[in-house]
């Protein structure tokens, strides 16, 4: 009852007429900032901070807590319809999302998007209402090895996103990892795999390579492909700019599991929505009845993410209040935010600000609701993008992916790099390598190589200390059954036909 009578105090600061303008401010600009690829919402925040230096803190954070979560319903948006990540937890979404774009079904994946993202955002709210001290602590018991063998478990279902091959996908990770090596060492400042080039100390910029294999590999494939003429189908029935009713009972479990995922991820600090996104997409592939239609345009590959990621982006939250610990790089400017006008968050937050507090929480439930509105009225307009023809669609997604790349560090060596990512795409898409293991692969390697050598420091290079705890073991142990199971369960089917083999 106490939770509900502060919600409701919380409710009353968000309609403030000064509060309540800039959490549609935040909203509004985070759904841009999610659309338009290489930008991001930790970017946007950081060029926002000076400018909110001696502002109130509430309207401040309702701001900066809007750009953030508006961001994960934006970012699918270029990932439907031009397979181009708006943010590097919507690559999943370009799976299954611009699949069935192709097929005409483009507002039903961007209506399916919206609604998961608001399920899932509503929810998460409700988690971070009511369990935010306690699942604060259980964070804090993952250390690094903890860490490493989370980012392994997240790693290992590339086997499962990718499609095809399990060992093509484990080959695109390995080199995706090779990819996120390049630079200075993390630990010893020597440089790796620079061959003496200056622009490479700093590394490759995930956005390049996410903008190579998918967007720029993506034109040469399809221009080079035998269906030119027509590339998508554009929606003809207003059946086709919805999700039907079926589309919504088939993605309701899947919304449900990766929102309840999502938030969990999302609560451990340094997890954050893209690793939430791939589990969740690798679970409903996983549990599905028929896997191979991920990949062909699965409306439960668009659903479950997207309230993954969604649920995560509001989980990392969780630490930020109660501990003030930032759960991703987001929240960490989203705590330099709340620093700059002079709060202090940690286990009294909600004791001493309860205004601030109670009105971010109450803000979000606005704010879903907000996106919701925008949304969805905008799906017939987003769907009919698609009549455009290719000699003008695919010229546009080149311009936005060289935009976005420039807009990085403004060299040219970028759009060289963009450009050997793209054309290495279209030649391992010929071979069946699939691309989205490797993005997976850019994106865990810097964090797998920090926990594993902050693991191996802690014990003085001893490995036990990777059993060394309940949660360690439980992960080993989950992490061997995700292994072992594809090939027991095959092994247990093939025995029932051979045993029966008048049924298929």
């Amino acid at each position: 009852m106490d939770a509900l009578t502060a919600l409701l105090h919380g409710f009353g600061v968000v309609f403030t007429p000064i509060n309540l303008l800039f959490c549609v401010l935040g909203v509004v600009t985070g759904t841009l900032v999610g659309i338009l690829p290489g930008i991001g919402p930790a970017a946007t925040i950081a060029l926002l901070l000076p400018f909110t230096y001696g502002m109130p803190p509430v309207p401040t954070l309702l701001m900066l807590a809007g750009i953030y979560y508006g961001a994960m319903y934006g970012g699918s948006t270029t990932s439907i319809l031009v397979n181009i990540p708006g943010e590097s937890s919507s690559v999943v979404t370009c799976f299954d999302g611009y699949q069935m774009a192709r097929k005409g079904r483009a507002g039903a994946a961007l209506g399916i998007s919206a609604i998961a993202s608001f399920l899932a955002g509503t929810g998460s709210v409700v988690g971070l209402m009511l369990l935010a001290v306690p699942l604060s602590s259980f964070g804090l018991r993952f250390g690094p090895p903890e860490y490493s063998l989370l980012m392994l478990l997240a790693l290992t279902t590339v086997g499962f996103v990718g499609g095809g091959s399990f060992a093509k996908s484990m080959i695109m990770a390995g080199l995706g990892v090779l990819v996120s090596t390049v630079g200075l060492d993390i630990m010893t400042g020597v440089t790796r795999l620079t061959f003496g080039t200056l622009a490479l100390m700093d590394g490759i910029d995930f956005v390049i390579v996410v903008m190579g294999l998918f967007a720029v590999a993506e034109v040469l494939t399809s221009l080079g492909g035998p269906e030119q003429q027509e590339i998508f189908r554009s929606p003809k029935r207003l059946s086709e700019l919805l999700p039907t009713l079926t589309d919504l009972k088939v993605s309701f479990w899947p919304i449900v599991r990766g929102s309840i995922l999502g938030f969990f991820v999302g609560v451990l600090p340094g997890a954050g929505p893209s690793i939430a996104s791939f589990l969740s997409y690798g679970l409903e592939r996983r549990l599905a009845k028929e896997p191979e239609r991920f990949g062909q345009g699965a409306i439960e590959g668009v659903a479950s993410p997207e309230a993954a990621n969604n649920a995560a982006a509001e989980g990392a939250l969780v630490p930020l209040l109660a501990l003030g610990i930032p759960g991703s790089g987001v929240a960490a400017m989203i705590l330099a935010g709340m620093i700059l006008t002079g709060v202090r968050p940690g286990p009294f937050l909600f004791r001493d600000q309860p205004d601030l507090v109670w009105g971010l929480i109450a803000s979000m439930y606005v704010g879903n609701v907000l996106l919701l509105i925008i949304n969805l009225p905008m799906v017939p307009l987003l769907a009919s993008l698609l009549r455009v023809p290719y000699y003008i669609l695919y010229p546009v997604i080149l311009v936005l992916a060289t935009v976005g790349v420039y807009n990085l560090h403004g060299t040219l060596f970028d759009l060289w790099l963009l450009f050997v990512f793209g054309v290495a795409g279209f030649f391992l898409r010929k071979l069946g390598f699939p691309p989205a293991p490797a993005i997976l692969g850019v994106v865990l390697g810097p964090l797998i190589e920090a926990s594993v050598r902050q693991s191996l420091t802690i014990s003085r290079g001893n490995w036990d200390i990777f059993v060394s705890s309940p949660i360690s073991l439980f992960l080993v142990v989950l992490q061997l059954m995700v292994l072992l199971a594809p090939p027991i369960i095959r092994w247990y089917r093939s025995r029932g036909e051979d045993a029966d083999p008048g049924f298929a």
